[in-house]
């Protein structure tokens, strides 16, 4: 027997059916309505909040690099210092592997056992009251350089476990800065799309006279030299000549006039002394969040000079137009 035909309001609402489920499914894989582009504040508030993630990140890193440099400084310091005792350790080994010789060859084997079982430079010590032959001076001279390896060595093992914790420390911070900073690129993209290649400097950077008034100050000279900067491109971990981040724009600037800074905000603010508002003179540092991410020199007339985030410049910009933490005067 034939089946019988479906009824065509039976086929109709099968169609309708069938549309319903391809657009939940369509939904559900992720497709749809297209979206609009996203408008030029959006952009703006995207781009801010993820330059609060990278900014820290990038001071972390400066902090991590400034550290492990000087730890590799006092690792590379001791290394030469024990250089000489070194010397001194394989002549004493080269005397007494002679008068292991002549031991042997006068028919005393045991201390010469005892010299090739010595495996340190403190077991070699242990062993020389076994050999009468080497005078008191000898043994004492031996003894005296395992005492000076074996300080050495007390001390250069933390700085050997300190300097590869920090290396640890410093491909890590690469590894996040790299996956915040792709995610910065794009964001840049939609930012050129939405203002152009020349709306994306954010005006002019250097709007006004920079500094704003003489000072016989180092201070004001500080201040010369980060005015003369604006226009130069924002790069991470950067200190000059051609290129900055904002520890490193106000570290270069200081620099110029004999005081030396840290390559980190924090730690820039940890160096020098507090002064307030009231007292803000130019070529201070102010101090932006926190947790102390975000540093700029003071320009006067209300005005700072820093190197503001990726993709951006070296500028003038309003002391207030991030949240202040503190102010700080080098010297």
């Amino acid at each position: 027997m034939r089946p019988s035909r479906p009824s065509p309001a039976w086929l109709a609402r099968a169609r309708r059916l069938l549309a319903a489920t391809i657009v939940v499914a369509v939904v559900a894989l992720g497709g749809g309505p297209a979206h609009a582009d996203p408008s030029a504040a959006e952009i703006e508030a995207e781009l801010d909040r993820l330059w609060e993630q990278a900014e820290p990140l990038i001071e972390q890193y400066n902090e991590v690099r400034e550290r492990y440099q000087q730890n590799k400084a006092r690792q590379e310091e001791l290394t030469a210092r024990i250089e000489p005792l070194q010397a001194q350790l394989d002549a004493a080994y080269a005397r007494v592997g002679e008068l292991a010789a002549q031991a042997y060859l006068g028919g005393q084997a045991d201390p010469l056992q005892a010299i090739l079982a010595a495996g340190s430079p403190s077991d070699l010590a242990d062993q020389l009251t076994y050999l009468d032959q080497l005078a008191r001076e000898q043994r004492q001279q031996v003894a005296e350089v395992a005492r000076l390896k074996r300080e050495y060595d007390q001390v250069k093992e933390p700085i050997d476990a300190l300097v590869a914790e920090l290396a640890w420390q410093e491909a890590e911070l690469e590894r996040r800065r790299v996956e915040v900073e792709a995610r910065l690129d794009e964001m840049q993209q939609l930012r050129v799309k939405a203002y152009g290649e020349e709306g994306i400097t954010g005006g002019p950077y250097r709007p006004s006279i920079c500094p704003a008034e003489y000072l016989p100050t180092k201070g004001y000279q500080a201040a010369v030299f980060a005015c003369n900067q604006t226009g130069d491109p924002y790069v991470w971990a950067a200190s000059g000549p051609d290129a900055y981040d904002c520890s490193g724009l106000t570290l270069r600037a200081w620099r110029q006039v004999g005081v030396y800074l840290p390559h980190n905000a924090a730690m820039q603010r940890r160096s020098m002394p507090y002064v307030s508002r009231e007292d803000l003179q130019i070529g201070d540092l102010v101090f932006y969040y926190s947790d102390l991410h975000h540093v700029a020199i003071y320009v006067g007339n209300g005005m700072v000079v820093h190197a503001p985030r990726s993709g951006d410049r070296v500028r003038m910009a309003p002391i207030d137009r991030n949240p202040i933490h503190s102010f700080g005067r080098p010297g």
